[in-house]
């Protein structure tokens, strides 16, 4: 997508934010200038440590679900009997929200980041597992035996053939995943907890009633979703360059 075209969105968004704002009139819809006036003064103030708290929960859900689910379903893509063993259980989990999970995994884990890191662990470990099982298992045997024939090792196997063929899978995981993340930790963070963009949000919003703040850790946590989007995006344009080649 081009730039230009993203600065039109931003500005038609913040066009129509503007127009909303001056109709309804009212404290619990600031305009974007009084929403940009109070993130540069909350920046100054607790907004930086609550949002590292909830960038560290998302970031260490996601190392660790890569870390366990890619190798599980580069395994279950290249064997048909464990993926006929474990394709029912995971058909049944799949669907399943995972933001049930929430009251459940608190009450087991207690409110540190130990639960909320598992909270998304769950929804990213799943999406991750699927895509990648599903990708490996499309692999030729034939491809994999003529890449054996000219010597090739384990090794050598999963650097120039498992690798390249899941790291598209693990991010296009990883994107579709994002929002769902960002959303479920600010559900996570409501709940016993002084660290974090949900407890900023619900804290500005329905104790304070510091609408303006309430709106830029909003913001906060809409720039933390985009900014990981974008990342994974510029990670695929990088180490998956063969497929922009036309």
């Amino acid at each position: 997508m081009k730039r230009r075209d993203l600065l039109f969105a931003v500005a038609v968004l913040l066009a129509v934010w503007q127009l909303a704002a001056m109709l309804l009139n009212k404290p619990i819809l600031p305009t974007p200038w009084q929403v940009a006036q109070a993130l540069v003064i909350e920046l100054g103030k607790e907004l930086p440590g609550h949002f590292f708290a909830s960038l560290w929960r998302v970031v260490a859900s996601t190392l660790l679900s890569i870390a366990l689910a890619a190798p599980a379903g580069l395994v279950l893509g290249q064997s048909r009997r464990l993926n006929s063993l474990f394709a029912p259980l995971i058909y049944l989990l799949y669907p399943i929200p995972k933001v049930v999970f929430v009251p459940i995994i608190l009450l087991l884990l207690g409110v540190g980041d130990l639960a909320k890191i598992l909270i998304i662990f769950l929804i990213l470990f799943f999406q991750v597992l699927v895509l990648v099982r599903d990708q490996a298992a499309a692999l030729h045997p034939e491809l994999i035996q003529s890449v054996r024939s000219l010597g090739a090792g384990r090794r050598a196997l999963f650097r120039f053939v498992y690798l390249p063929a899941s790291l598209p899978a693990v991010l296009t995981a990883l994107r579709q995943s994002v929002g769902t993340a960002v959303a479920v930790l600010y559900v996570a963070e409501l709940f016993a907890t002084q660290r974090g963009l949900g407890y900023y949000i619900f804290l500005n919003g329905s104790t304070l009633f510091n609408f303006p703040a309430m709106y830029a850790g909003i913001l906060a946590m809409s720039l933390l979703g985009l900014g990981l989007y974008f990342s994974v995006d510029w990670l695929e344009r990088r180490l998956c360059k063969w497929q922009n080649v036309s």
